[in-house]
């Protein structure tokens, strides 16, 4: 249970302002080994852990330890950061039935937003590991402890794809978390002045909405006519209340024409930057609102293209004398550019903008199934297995095609989406890794270009397992020790030769996504075992009806990506990791297993 421990803490990032652990041990009464604020480096959280002894007692009261580490670690004074919106996750062992009931105190956890993950072995009880649980397959059991590492990446898979909080978009929502470096884009113009007190008003409306202090939201002030002017940088301040004085003390800037791509290029160049004030290397969403009140005098694109490119999200907001479809360029998504007739009408648009503002800062996009749905964010690694089999010949051109499409569909690019294609039948054949190619119109090139594989048998078995052991991995371009999910779509025509269970759950176990889609010559109970959840097993009577799939299949992927925060140095999303460690074998029995190890290592 410790090596386990030590094992996932090693996966974190841990220094100030990132991750944060807790260790507790219980049996009768519970025991805080450290809190979540006791260290700040992983190399002193290692060497606590490394030190941990077991705790010995009975009965085992799981229920009374529950309540305690909601009442006593999930805390500010103890180090949690739950009231700043940052994930809580409790991670629990378990080798016995509880003594106690622990319903209560598992409903209270769950009242409060912590995400509980619980493991048991032989002694437990599954149906109480579930209802402890946030969601019934987040309870996960082996017959031993010494079995941990088996499920150790199924857990990690698991708390990667809950911990980001998802928004709501009522006109109630909290658009106070997470962290954001807001910026507004003011048309200062000569053609502004009499509605600029509307638009700093406007401002000032939205600012109060943010949480401005130390390490949350950031905001900046730039207004622009034939040049920009920064009123404020993003780090110029850190109250809500200097924040709300500046904007206040607003004054119009006047001038002529409007250089709205100038603008867009300064503030790219100049205040979305480190010394200004920006987090985007450190991974915090970055927002541009621009409030125009006429068409630009020189071009947009360029400047707008390169702000996208960093991963700046644009909200254009224009009145009747701007450019609708300039604005629609600039912004992220067409629907993110929004009109009025005059800017005292701001007001009636302010919620709707700071709906979709924090729908997309999170960074969650939406989950909509229709054609409009984006499914470029995050990035991702995506591999087509095609079965390639003499079955599949004159069906191969309508599987080709299903590719092609989806590949349009994502984002190809430096540090974006990848894209592999393997085809099988006997042995597999990798047509091109992950790291093959880095634009889109290179991989859609070599896509158009694929050739039937054919031969038989079909050995799907054998294929799930090349793909873990030889396209999934860094060398070949896979990105999934860094957190990038991993997405496996398989395309089958018939039933597999050989056997499929041990290398899909093998894919599982490294957190791979699989969905699988099969025509009618396929089995469907094969598929639902190789894909991760039953529901992302989809038929079809023949491959010609893939395209009728397509959106239920971007959809899926699009569901189980996104909640996935990135753990890359630059863009982690921070996370409080609780791990409850409960040692519940009685002392002799342990003295007993550590003399059999001991006995085994020596043999």
């Amino acid at each position: 249970m410790r090596d386990f421990v030590q094992r996932v803490v090693e996966k974190l990032n841990i220094e100030e302002n990132r991750d944060r652990v807790s260790v507790v041990q219980y049996s009768r009464d519970p025991e805080v080994h450290f809190h979540l604020n006791a260290y700040t480096t992983k190399e002193d959280i290692l060497d606590s852990v490394r030190g941990l002894r077991h705790k010995g007692g009975r009965p085992l009261n799981t229920g009374a330890a529950l309540q305690y580490v909601k009442d006593n670690v999930f805390t500010a004074s103890s180090g949690s950061r739950r009231l700043e919106g940052v994930p809580q996750i409790l991670i629990l062992l378990s080798g016995g039935r509880s003594y106690d009931n622990v319903d209560a105190a598992a409903s209270s956890l769950k009242e409060i937003g912590v995400l509980t993950f619980g493991i048991g072995s032989r002694g437990s009880d599954s149906g109480e590991l579930q209802r402890i649980s946030n969601d019934p397959k987040y309870a996960l059991s082996v017959s031993d402890f010494s079995e941990l590492p088996n499920v150790q990446e199924q857990l990690l898979a698991s708390v990667h794809t809950v911990v980001v909080p998802i928004a709501t978009t009522s006109p109630t929502a909290d658009y106070t978390t997470p962290k954001k470096d807001v910026v507004f884009l003011l048309d200062g113009s000569d053609g502004t002045r009499n509605s600029f007190p509307a638009m700093r008003d406007f401002v000032q409306r939205v600012v109060e909405k943010l949480n401005i202090e130390e390490n949350r939201d950031r905001v900046s002030v730039v207004q622009y006519s034939r040049d920009p002017e920064v009123n404020f940088y993003l780090n110029a301040y850190t109250t809500k209340e200097d924040v709300l004085d500046s904007v206040r003390g607003l004054r119009h800037k006047g001038g002529r024409p409007l250089n709205t791509g100038a603008a867009l290029q300064h503030v790219k160049d100049n205040v979305f930057t480190a010394s200004s004030g920006s987090r985007r290397l450190e991974g915090v969403p970055q927002v541009l609102i621009l409030l125009s009140g006429g068409r630009s005098y020189d071009n947009v694109d360029a400047a707008a293209s390169s702000l996208k490119e960093i991963g700046v999200l644009t909200f254009g907001i224009g009145s009747r004398g701007s450019d609708s479809g300039e604005l629609q360029r600039i912004s992220n998504d067409p629907k993110y550019a929004i009109s009025v007739s005059d800017f005292s009408e701001l007001p009636n648009v302010q919620e709707q903008l700071l709906a979709s503002v924090h729908t997309v800062a999170i960074p969650i996009a939406t989950t909509s199934s229709t054609v409009t749905a984006d499914y470029t964010t995050p990035k991702k690694d995506v591999v087509f297995l095609l079965d390639g089999s003499d079955g599949t010949r004159n069906s191969f051109p309508a599987m080709r095609d299903f590719v092609q499409t989806v590949v349009e569909k994502l984002n190809i690019e430096e540090n974006r989406d990848r894209v592999s294609v393997v085809q099988y039948s006997q042995d597999p054949e990798v047509n091109f890794y992950l790291n093959a190619y880095t634009t889109k119109e290179d991989v859609l090139d070599s896509v158009r270009g694929l050739r039937h594989k054919g031969g038989r048998p079909l050995n799907t078995g054998a294929a799930l397992q090349y793909v873990k052991d030889n396209v999934f991995t860094a060398s070949s371009g896979s990105r999934r020790l860094e957190g990038v999910p991993q997405i496996l779509i398989l395309l089958s025509g018939g039933r597999s030769y050989d056997n499929v269970d041990g290398a899909a759950s093998s894919l599982k176990e490294i957190g791979v996504l699989t969905f699988g889609i099969g025509s009618r010559g396929s089995d469907s109970g094969e598929l639902q075992r190789i894909s991760n959840d039953p529901k992302y097993a989809l038929s079809v009577s023949d491959f010609s009806e893939l395209p009728n799939v397509q959106e239920q299949l971007l959809a899926s992927v699009h569901t189980v990506v996104v909640p996935i925060a990135t753990t890359s140095p630059t863009g982690m999303c921070m996370t409080n990791i609780y791990v409850l460690c409960l040692f519940c074998l009685y002392l002799k029995l342990l003295s007993s297993c550590v003399q059999w190890h001991a006995h085994q290592q020596l043999r």
